[in-house]
């Protein structure tokens, strides 16, 4: 790896929701940035206006912030190189086209869409894989000029090479070898006047001084294309890194939209806003897409700062990697136990508020560590903790019934244990688990039952945090009160 400062680029389409595929697109060109000393910018790359999705572009700012993969320049923080989406750069790409079609290397096309449809009609049924039949190559420039001075609609087609190959490095791939006659002359310019992606990225990667390419897997089909317009205008080329594919979690084909939908069923997602509102972290999500692509060991656990350290562009693999929930479980319940107290509170604390909880700093703080190693995600405190910030519990009255035992006998459980949480001037673990163990141990019952019974009564659930450390938090008055109402609801059945 070059130990230059590298300048990257992550560059989505607002025409969806930001995923994971683009978000360890964006990782990895951060890390690559961040690791020589460089520059990571975000380019919207929104020519396909068609496709354009209201809100989707906050959306790329919102995840990428969320995640925590800052950029130094962008759309919206601005930058020396910009305008940083490409619909306000049309300019620029105009005077590109002048130059590639004065060259030779590019040339206007006035064939309709409805010659276009029949001649691909007819290339499919000879067998012929569909390509531009080069109608409008030979026109002169001067017939090409006069024709677009008339109002002729047109597009511009790069002039592809007929002879020879073409090489093309990529990476992590090696040379990627290919005729010419394979490749077609493919749209630059189209007739609203927008550039496609082929010549729209290869001029904002030149202008913007990128020196490495990072992308997906999906571009490595027009790679040797955006090879040859590079070098029609006798740039440099960029390092070409064109990352692995993921695939669907059983391993056998690529990941889809479906499966996506089938995830969300399950409480997953691979879109990075669906993830935050489920209760992932930033550090478990990157974490987790991190490692699929890059050779690193697979249980590795590292925040952004450990990645940035051990980065380098030579480690990253093309292997495809199947999509694994479960690691992603894995990575975000090890971050969380990693967070300190503090800020695991103030991740947890608008959980509780989203669901009309009024949440008390110094009790969250309280609750925090027994909680903890319970969480896989975020979301998950509301399970384990919602109990201790609410007025009330209303339990099952089934739950409150002991195993092997009546409501009768449970009742009178509740109560003699009422009684002995009573007598005491407070509720804290020193006090009042040494008399309940004896009343355990003098009745003949079970631990499990009589403080199953309280567990239930106290927090409303069958599971809970440690029922007397739990007791202690929720407060003597309170604890009674869920007490005598279970009393209360035991002896009505």
């Amino acid at each position: 790896m070059s130990v230059k400062p590298a300048r990257t680029r992550f560059a989505p389409s607002p025409t969806g929701h930001l995923h994971l595929g683009g978000a360890r697109t964006a990782l990895y060109a951060y890390l690559l940035a961040k690791k020589t000393g460089g520059q990571f910018l975000l380019r919207i790359e929104d020519t396909d206006v068609s496709r354009t999705v209201p809100g989707a572009e906050q959306e790329i700012f919102d995840g990428l912030r969320w995640l925590g993969l800052n950029y130094d320049e962008g759309p919206d923080i601005g930058g020396p190189y910009g305008p940083y989406r490409q619909t306000e750069r049309r300019e620029i790409y105009h005077k590109y086209i002048d130059i590639l079609v004065k060259s030779g290397h590019a040339y206007p096309c006035f064939c309709t869409p409805e010659r276009l449809d029949a001649v691909r009609q007819e290339q499919q049924k000879l067998k012929v894989n569909p390509h531009y039949d080069g109608t409008c190559r030979a026109l002169s420039q001067d017939e090409a000029a006069r024709r677009i001075a008339n109002g002729e609609k047109h597009v511009v087609r790069f002039k592809m090479a007929q002879e020879g190959v073409t090489v093309a490095h990529d990476h992590l791939r090696g040379d990627i070898t290919l005729e010419n006659k394979q490749l077609n002359d493919q749209v630059l310019l189209k007739t609203d006047g927008l550039p496609t992606y082929h010549l729209a990225a290869m001029v904002d990667d030149h202008e913007m001084g990128i020196t490495h390419v990072v992308r997906g897997s999906e571009w490595l089909g027009t790679f040797p294309l955006h090879v040859n317009i590079v070098r029609a205008f006798g740039w440099e080329e960029p390092t070409w890194v064109h990352l692995s594919v993921f695939l669907k979690p059983s391993g056998k084909g690529k990941l889809s939209k479906r499966d996506s939908v089938d995830a969300n069923k399950d409480g997953y997602s691979v879109f990075i806003k669906d993830m935050q509102d489920l209760g992932f972290t930033p550090e478990g999500v990157l974490n987790w897409g991190a490692l699929m692509g890059w050779g690193v060991p697979e249980g590795d656990v590292m925040n952004l700062e450990q990645m940035v350290e051990r980065f380098s562009i030579d480690s990253l693999t093309p292997s495809p990697a199947a999509i694994n929930f479960q690691k992603l479980d894995h990575f975000n319940a090890t971050h969380i136990r990693l967070f300190t107290t503090e800020d695991l509170a103030a991740r947890l604390k608008p959980y509780f508020t989203r669901e009309g909880l009024n949440v008390n700093d110094d009790t969250l703080l309280k609750i925090v560590p027994l909680i903890r190693e319970r969480l896989v995600t975020l979301d998950d405190c509301l399970a384990f903790g919602a109990f201790f910030f609410k007025e009330d519990v209303n339990p099952n009255p089934e739950d409150l019934i002991a195993k092997g035992l009546d409501a009768k006998q449970s009742a009178q459980i509740a109560q003699r244990a009422y009684q002995i949480l009573e007598e005491q001037p407070t509720i804290s673990h020193e006090r009042c688990e040494p008399p309940l163990r004896a009343y355990v141990e003098e009745s003949g019952l079970n631990a499990n039952q009589v403080f199953g019974i309280l567990r239930v009564a106290t927090t409303g659930q069958k599971v809970s945090p440690p029922l007397f450390e739990s007791m202690e938090i929720i407060g003597r008055e309170k604890c009674l009160a869920r007490i005598k109402n279970a009393i209360e609801v035991l002896e009505k059945i």
